[in-house]
């Protein structure tokens, strides 16, 4: 599907399916929610596939893999090789989301959307990484909507395969500046205020990142209201696909999980998009940059996990898969009051 297909195939959740996985979970005999987020997040999940009987979800992790031009403004602790490297290692098993997908039994599948040089992963390469945004346009406006259309069709084909859930992730040196660039804009907030040190910078690297997204933003002058802009301007392919999948997973009604900062920054843009998408997200973890809050908050949506992470990757929305798999155990497999002869509890005051 392109961008047109997709919105026009996003409805809001069903609300029918999600008042009977309410009236279930308050049948089960413990106290009314009790379980807090984990009740909610069950009922979400009935909401966006529109079926209460919610079965055993199989998982997969996407990271979106792309460099980045600005690296060249010495805006990172860490070389633009780095991507490439991490990103192939994701198929080897040594690299951190890799091993706790296979912990939590669940599939990955990185995607090469704009590294700088040829990989062997999954190969939807839009350029060889986008241009120095602090120089002009990071890419053309068509290079954005192709790098969405890459995390649509992503969706598409594990949906194919079978897949229920998708967590989002990213690697690509440099992208703590550009969705801290693009967190910026789109929330109407200082730079200093979006902007964190990244893979570890030192004071005067913080202070020179933002100054060059300071500069960036000047430059190109991106339009708050039209996220595509955005992410032309001052984005990243890796945060355009990400995005991608969000609005896939709208439409396709399979839910899409927000990792950290940068995969937060895809689901503000996919919502400045089409304002449902905001739906079909679960939040996993707040991560330890410092706009991931305010992103969160305007997304209207509230993590399960504190864990101080921020190592991107997708390993916070890989953690967060396990409690789905508890949530939805007790879900199916609880009983009831009226099966045990238990009075019911009932809502009070």
């Amino acid at each position: 599907m392109n961008i047109e297909e997709t919105l026009a195939n996003i409805k809001p959740l069903d609300q029918q399916s999600m008042d009977i996985c309410k009236e279930r979970w308050d049948s089960i005999a413990k106290p009314l929610h009790s379980l807090g987020k984990l009740e909610d997040i069950i009922i979400k999940i009935a909401g966006m596939t529109g079926n209460h009987h919610i079965q055993p979800i199989k998982k997969a992790l996407v990271p979106m893999c792309a460099d980045n031009g600005v690296v060249k403004e010495g805006v990172t602790q860490s070389d633009q090789e780095v991507t490439a490297l991490v990103s192939e290692n994701f198929l080897k098993e040594k690299a951190t989301a890799s091993i706790m997908c296979k912990t939590v039994d669940a599939d990955i599948f990185p995607v090469d959307i704009g590294i700088a040089v040829d990989t062997s992963i999954i190969n939807r390469k839009i350029a060889y990484g986008t241009q120095n945004m602090a120089k002009g346009p990071a890419m053309t406006r068509s290079e954005a909507i192709s790098a969405i259309e890459v995390g649509i069709s992503m969706v598409e084909e594990l949906k194919k395969k079978g897949y229920k859930m998708i967590a989002t992730g990213e690697m690509g040196i440099g992208n703590t500046t550009t969705s801290s660039a693009m967190a910026s804009v789109l929330l109407n907030q200082p730079v200093e205020i979006v902007t964190g040190r990244g893979a570890g910078l030192s004071r005067e690297g913080l202070r020179r990142k933002v100054d060059v997204i300071e500069k960036a933003i000047k430059l190109n002058r991106p339009d708050p209201n039209d996220a595509i802009d955005v992410l032309a301007k001052v984005g990243g392919l890796d945060i355009a696909g990400i995005a991608g999948l969000f609005l896939g997973g709208a439409a396709l009604n399979i839910p899409v999980v927000v990792d950290g900062f940068i995969s937060a920054v895809g689901a503000l843009a996919a919502a400045n998009i089409c304002p449902e998408v905001k739906n079909y997200m679960l939040a996993s973890h707040m991560s330890k940059e410092p706009a991931s809050q305010l992103v969160l908050e305007a997304l209207e949506l509230s993590p399960c996990l504190q864990c101080d992470m921020c190592l991107g990757e997708g390993t916070g929305a890989v953690a967060f898969f396990p409690l789905i798999d508890l949530a939805l155990a007790v879900y199916q497999g609880m009983s009831t009051f009226g099966q045990i002869d238990l009075e019911a509890y009932v809502p009070l005051d």
